[in-house]
């Protein structure tokens, strides 16, 4: 049973590589029939330069095709190195300055020639098996000259002897050449076709670049509403309590009812611009955050809410920062929930996943949340992207929204 086991899991080995080979042709084949064009387009790649970003498109989308086709049998995503660009002569000859076409090119080449070889290998070696192994059996009936394992079969010795040693190249071919063409053809896509280190930092100093400036900009917005809040508020509420202090002072002696008066006024402006002043802390760090954590404060943020929210927090403490930012990514989507999406009914999930804190607000209402269109969901991708964490948004229309927010807190 374990030998039948064994066999069986081998053919089956050797047919899906067989047939992953045989699907490599819908990009082996325009591969190969695109290298004289690339050949011609590299020799003519002066005068052509000009031309060049939309020449190339051919090429990148079938590059797109194998990173897909080869990415589902490594079981890993094979990412895009490309970047948006223009066209004219600085774009082309940003192509050409760019590693990222040369490797292209070269994946081509070596696709376009090595592709068809490997597919022709694995499907003629299936029937060439048993085709060699009833040679015995008839081979006195083949034509003049037949030859197996390159030796003319012309005597009986050989007939019995030849057929079987081609058959032993044939399986050997079958069990072990085939399954690894496979994985080296997409060995070969993932190499060439993936971004280099060299571009994917670049893409990182850029994303960072774009995150700090966003974090810059958000922060600085946060200050102008504090301080517009301080100078409107809090200090216009201080200053009138002064002024009433003040008369007060003055009419103490000459008119004591009307100073008790003013003295009244003047603290209850004190406890107006108190009540001002804990509503921008709160703005800044939200105080049930240190009093009841993560959990207790996206409780209370629930039990405010118009529509029924389930809360589920499973993330123990973490950063104050990283806390302050789930809070607030929670209070906005709750608020967007109440506002715009018509829903019944919302969830939000905390976890801890690793290094990292993962949020998910769902809500079942009428969906088509869109990020650029002032719903608060940009707010929200900027401040997760300061702490360089990511956001996803999945919300077709009339079906929900999900918001999936991920947060580096440390291991």
């Amino acid at each position: 049973m374990n030998v039948e086991a064994t066999l069986d899991r081998t053919l089956r080995r050797s047919a899906g590589a067989t047939v992953r080979l045989v699907s490599a042709l819908r990009t082996a084949v325009p591969a190969m029939l695109g290298l004289a064009p690339l050949a011609a387009l590299l020799v003519l790649i002066v005068p052509a330069l000009p031309w060049l970003p939309e020449a190339v498109k051919p090429l990148r989308a079938l590059a797109d095709a194998e990173r897909r086709r080869a990415g589902a049998l490594l079981g890993r995503e094979i990412p895009a190195p490309y970047r948006p660009g223009g066209t004219g002569l600085r774009q082309g000859l940003a192509l050409v300055r760019s590693p990222v076409f040369w490797r292209d090119a070269a994946w081509m080449a070596a696709h376009g020639l090595t592709g068809l070889t490997a597919a022709a290998v694995a499907v003629a070696v299936w029937p060439a098996i048993p085709f060699t192994l009833s040679l015995p059996l008839w081979w006195w009936a083949a034509p003049e000259g037949s030859q197996s394992a390159f030796i003319t079969l012309d005597s009986w010795p050989k007939a019995l002897t030849m057929p079987f040693l081609q058959g032993a190249l044939d399986l050997f071919i079958l069990v072990w050449l085939v399954p690894r063409l496979a994985r080296w053809q997409a060995r070969l896509a993932e190499v060439l076709l993936r971004p280099t280190r060299r571009t994917s930092l670049a893409e990182r100093v850029e994303e960072l670049a774009e995150t700090r400036a966003g974090a810059l900009e958000a922060h600085g917005a946060e200050l102008r509403r504090i301080e517009r809040d301080l100078h409107d508020g809090t200090q216009a509420q201080l200053v009138a309590a002064a002024l009433r202090l003040g008369l007060a002072d003055r009419r103490f002696d000459t008119d004591p009812a009307a100073a008790r008066a003013l003295f009244l006024d003047a603290r209850e402006g004190v406890e107006e611009a108190l009540a001002q002043l804990r509503t921008v802390i709160r703005g800044i760090y939200p105080p049930i955050l240190s009093d009841r954590g993560l959990a207790g404060a996206l409780t209370a943020l629930a039990a405010g809410q118009p529509i029924p929210i389930e809360i589920s927090v499973d993330a123990g403490r973490a950063p104050a920062a990283v806390e302050a930012a789930a809070y607030f990514v929670v209070a906005e989507a709750l608020t967007n929930i109440a506002k715009h999406s018509g829903a019944g009914h919302g969830s939000v999930t905390v976890r801890r996943e690793g290094p990292l804190l993962r949020i998910t607000v769902r809500d079942d209402g009428k969906g088509g949340a869109d990020d650029g269109r002032g719903s608060g969901l940009a707010g929200i991708r900027r401040r997760v992207a300061a702490l360089d964490g990511s956001t996803r948004i999945d919300s077709p229309a009339g079906a929900g929204t999900v918001l999936e927010v991920d947060l580096p807190c440390g291991s």
